[in-house]
């Protein structure tokens, strides 16, 4: 149990900082109003995935994807 909250708080990590980065670049691009609303939505959509799966391997028996960081 207690490796598998080590790797959970290493994906919250990594996930942190891919947040940061995307909202540090992504005004850099120019993009119309809505196409930009559109990715941004998208990436929350995968972020929140990933922190889903990564939860899911928290679970007795789960199922879910392990990113397997410590073992």
């Amino acid at each position: 149990m207690v490796p598998a909250l080590i790797n959970l708080v290493v994906v919250l990590l990594i996930v942190g900082v891919i947040w940061w980065a995307i909202e540090q670049l992504l005004p850099l691009i120019p993009l119309p109003a809505p196409i930009a609303q559109v990715v941004r939505v998208l990436l929350i959509v995968i972020l929140a995935l990933v922190i889903i799966f990564a939860l899911l391997g928290l679970l007795p028996g789960g199922s879910g994807y392990s990113f397997r960081l410590l073992r």
